[in-house]
């Protein structure tokens, strides 16, 4: 072989994060086992994906519905909206954060694959792009199939708020719905100038041994399974885990969205889930 031809090999085989058709050549024998490319204009295909609906978690502003996401141009998006609704929760006089709001401020989605699509191990390459603007929280994350939270473990493959993106892992503790968390924070800032204008591929690859976690190839985070074990010794990370897509607003972590401009998108191009 010619070292022109060498030269152009290693060119052909240089993958760049930012492309669509990017799949990392590792030689390691991952195989493609699902992917949702999103090709298919109009509404969300729900055999594979379930829509949570109403205020869920965290405190968080906004009210899950259906119509904030849908595939658009070979790609799923997520708008989270300003609006105005009633609150068919209301009721006066309650100290539950779900029913004590008379109106709802502000809108969003959430789907999920918890009755359709479950893995245990593999790598999960997710190319998407957010806004990094105040009182947003979008997230990539898995939670375990049995358990109660946070005993069945969660992984955030993805999350961003006030200025960071994360990297997480949680599990049980002693106390009920407290989690012990193994955390990464990086600044958007870290990052070239208007970075979150541009689409990125997170990526993390779990095994029975570590949870590895990317963004455009840059290691953010490792966690060894060994470290991660609930009070009990059971290791919610070695059950099957279903993936969820969700753009938050304020609550617990999101921040203060008031000055942030809407409507706001969290656009997804494709998932990938490869194992061995």
């Amino acid at each position: 072989m010619t070292m022109i031809s060498i030269l152009i090999g290693s060119l052909l085989t240089i993958g760049n994060p930012g492309d669509s058709g990017h799949v990392k050549k590792t030689g390691d024998d991952y195989k493609l086992v699902w992917s949702e490319e999103f090709n298919k204009n109009g509404a969300v295909d729900t055999t594979v994906w379930q829509f949570e609906k109403g205020f869920v978690r965290n405190n968080e502003l906004q009210w899950y519905q259906p119509q904030n996401a849908w595939c658009e141009n070979g790609k799923l998006i997520i708008e989270a909206r300003r609006e105005t609704k009633t609150n068919p929760r209301y009721k006066e006089g309650s100290s539950d954060w779900r029913e004590k709001r008379k109106e709802i401020e502000y809108t969003s989605a959430s789907i999920n694959t918890r009755h359709s699509k479950t893995w245990q191990y593999g790598r999960f390459e997710i190319r998407a792009k957010i806004i990094a603007q105040p009182g947003l929280w979008p997230a990539i994350w898995t939670l375990g199939v049995n358990g109660e939270w946070p005993w069945n473990g969660e992984i955030d493959i993805m999350e961003y708020y006030k200025g960071d993106i994360l990297a997480n892992v949680a599990t049980g503790t002693n106390k009920r719905w407290n989690a012990k968390w193994f955390s990464t924070h990086k600044a958007v800032s870290s990052f070239k100038p208007n970075w979150d204008q541009d689409f990125h591929v997170w990526r993390m690859d779990w095994d029975e041994h570590s949870i590895k976690f990317f963004v455009d190839d840059l290691l953010l985070n490792e966690v060894k399974l060994t470290d991660a074990n609930n009070p009990d010794g059971s290791n919610p990370f070695k059950q099957p885990h279903y993936l969820l897509l969700n753009l938050a607003i304020g609550g617990d972590n999101g921040g203060d969205p008031s000055k942030t401009k809407f409507p706001s998108r969290y656009e997804v191009d494709y998932v990938r889930v490869y194992q061995k």
